[in-house]
Parts: C-alpha cells; structure tokens; sequence
C-alpha cells in the first residue's frame, strides 16, 4: 500500500485515539488532528504525530494551545473553522470523522466537498442528513467508508456483489449490558452500571447508547443511507458475543458474514487500507476459545429506543434528526443523573411528539429539527 495520509476529527475520543495506533502501526501519515478542548491530549498526541495542523473547537482551549506547541511549526486553529481546515486539508487524502454527535455534520460535508475519503465514525451525520449526504458524495466522488463494525462488516461482505442481488442485512447488535433485564429491573440503573459495556471500550455517550439500543436503531438509520436499502430490509439481531459484527442475505439464501475479534482497530484500518488489506495491530480471532454464537431477537417493550428508532426511519424527513438530537440531551442528563434511565426514551418519545417534522432535509431544517428537539427534551428532563 502506497503512503496514505489522514486527518482525524475527533483525535482525543476513543475512535481517534485507536486510530492513532492503526496509523502508527501501519506507516499512515497523520496530516491533521481535531478536537474540542482535551488540550492535555491533543498537544500530546501533536508531539508524537507532528502534523501540520491541529484544530481545537473550543476557542479558549485553542488559545492555549498554542502557547504550548509554540516552539512548534504546528499551525493552531480554533473553532470551526480550525476544524474545517482539517476537514478539507490538501495534504490528507482520508478524513476520519470521529466527532461526537451533530457537530460532526458539517465537516464531513467540509471533507466531502473537497472530494476526500471519509472513514465515517460519526453515525448522527449519517442519521440527521443521510440523503443529503450521501448525494452531496454522488457529486464530488467522495468515498464514504464506514467505521462502525457493523457497518464495516455489512460493507465488507457486500464486496464483489451488485445491490440488486440483496435480499436483506443482518444487522448485530451486542445487547448493551441489559440484555433480559425487564423494565422493572431498569429503573434501578445508575450511570456507572449502564457504562460497564460486556464487550467493547467505546466513548460514554456510545455506550449508553447501547444500553439503550438507541445505538443500533441509529445504525439501522445509517445503514439505510450507506447501502441504500429501506428499514423493512434490516433485521437487528442480537448477538452477545460481538464476534459476527453483521451479514448480508442474498437472493438466493446464502449468507455473507463479517467476524473478528470485538477490537475497533480492525474496522478503522479497514477503512484506512480499503480495497488493500494490510498487517496491523488488531486482535486475532481464535475460534477455539470464542465459544458458542448465539442469536436473539431484540426487546423493544423492554427497550423502546430502538422502536422509535424504527419508527423515525419510516417517518423519515426531519424526524431523525428531532430523534437523534433528544436522545443527545437525554443522554447528557442521565450521565449528570438528573432523570433515570428509562425516562431517557420518555424524553425522545416527547421530542417525536412535539417537534413538528420538516419533509426537506436541508441544513437549516436539520439544525431547526436538532434545536427544537433539544429544547423539547430538555423540559422534560427538567420536569416541564
């Protein structure tokens, strides 16, 4: 594989820093690093990778910054504009979007405009705007592959096969650390029990996301703009080893898996290296000591997320973004424990109610559709 060189937006998360030991280990060019205000991180991870520029979203956090990478010829920005310049940097070739929530949006349509490939790790663009997305990529021939294993699995077992000869995707979902809990079970759950995720490292959000299965309802969200299929062509299957990280189904029956250890390195390279598959440090999958796989339909009484998830993909428009942007807030205040765990769909669900939808998806009705949903969770957080 010829030299690639990257930008990552998100560098000091938890996508970010893996992505780091993948550029390490496989000789990739960091040409630029994003973050918002893990200062302490990001001048680190500066020093080590010497890129040419680096970007910190927070303004003051950026003022600082440049104090310290003074004795430098590391060019420091701030907000988003700083961002964006990494987003759409000459000199990087790949653009890794690990940037959490809507504020990954709009540079990845920065890094797309300038006909980059994107190793798409934020899912909310993909939830809040995937038409308008993936059509501004048809335009410039901007490459999006995706990060999420599930995604890169799907993505990976669909190589060498024309669209019209899938029969469905099977999408795998972990679980979270709830699986057959009933409701009654999860009123009792405190942040610190909801972040202990049986299988992965991810960030928190991430995390309660899966708890939830809000995460694999807004993976079935980016799956339907990634592989252009419609929500009644995804079956989610719970699955709690996390070795088979999804599948395609074919027209005629047969099945085309994706498995490997559950170690994010593996899908990040992938996505770096693609269509080459090179050496890297990613785990090794012994099928001898994995044990059994098993496979469960999800609970979406116990776990109403996911249907509202499926519901905002039938609605379409708007509502994704008016479901993704509740579920944020939500989130927020269950980590800071001001509402419980199960009033974290409640707040979504009077967002989805609220919230009028919008047929156009353009950036000021998503933005409109992600305020309005943000100001409608947050009274009922605060018992509005």
């Amino acid at each position: 594989m010829t030299q690639r060189s990257i930008s990552i937006l998100g560098s000091t998360g938890s996508i970010g820093t893996q992505t780091l030991e993948v550029a390490e280990t496989c000789g990739i060019r960091v040409a630029a690093l994003a973050a918002n205000r893990n200062i302490d991180l990001l001048e680190q991870q500066a020093r080590i990778y010497k890129p040419i520029l680096v970007a910190a979203a927070d303004a003051a956090a950026s003022a600082a910054l440049r104090e310290r990478l003074a004795d430098t010829d590391i060019r420091v920005l701030a907000g988003e504009e700083g961002v964006l310049a990494a987003a759409s940097l000459p000199e990087a070739e790949t653009v890794v979007t690990a940037m959490v929530g809507i504020a990954g949006l709009e540079p990845t349509l920065a890094a797309i405009d300038a006909g980059k490939r994107i190793a798409l790790a934020n899912k909310e663009t993909l939830v809040c705007a995937g038409p308008m997305v993936m059509a501004r990529a048809r335009e410039t021939g901007a490459e999006i592959v995706p990060v999420d294993s599930e995604h890169s699995a799907i993505f990976q077992s669909l190589q060498g096969s024309s669209a019209r000869e899938v029969k469905r995707i099977l999408l795998t979902a972990s679980g979270g650390p709830f699986f057959g809990w009933s409701a009654e079970e999860l009123e009792s759950v405190t942040p610190a029990l909801a972040l202990k995720h049986p299988n992965w490292s991810m960030g928190a959000k991430v995390t309660i996301d899966s708890a939830t299965l809000m995460n694999k309802g807004l993976e079935l969200l980016e799956a339907m703009s990634l592989f252009r299929v419609p929500p009644e062509k995804i079956q989610i299957l719970i699955h709690r080893e996390s070795i088979l990280h999804s599948a395609v189904e074919y027209c005629d029956n047969s099945v085309i898996a994706q498995l490997g250890a559950p170690d994010m390195r593996l899908p990040i390279q992938y996505a770096l290296s693609w269509p080459e598959r090179i050496p890297g440090p990613a785990q090794t999958l012994d099928l001898f000591s994995c044990g059994s796989l098993t496979f469960a339909r999800p609970d979406m009484e116990t776990f109403p997320c996911l249907a509202l998830a499926i519901r905002a993909a039938r609605e379409g428009g708007t509502t994704p973004a008016i479901l993704n942007g509740a579920n944020e807030v939500a989130v927020a205040r269950f980590l800071e424990e001001k509402i419980t765990f199960r009033d974290i769909p409640r707040a979504v669900e009077q967002a989805l109610a609220e919230v009028p939808r919008e047929e156009i998806l353009t950036l000021a009705s998503i933005h409109r559709a992600d305020r309005l949903a943000r100001e409608a969770a947050e009274r009922y957080c605060s018992g509005g």
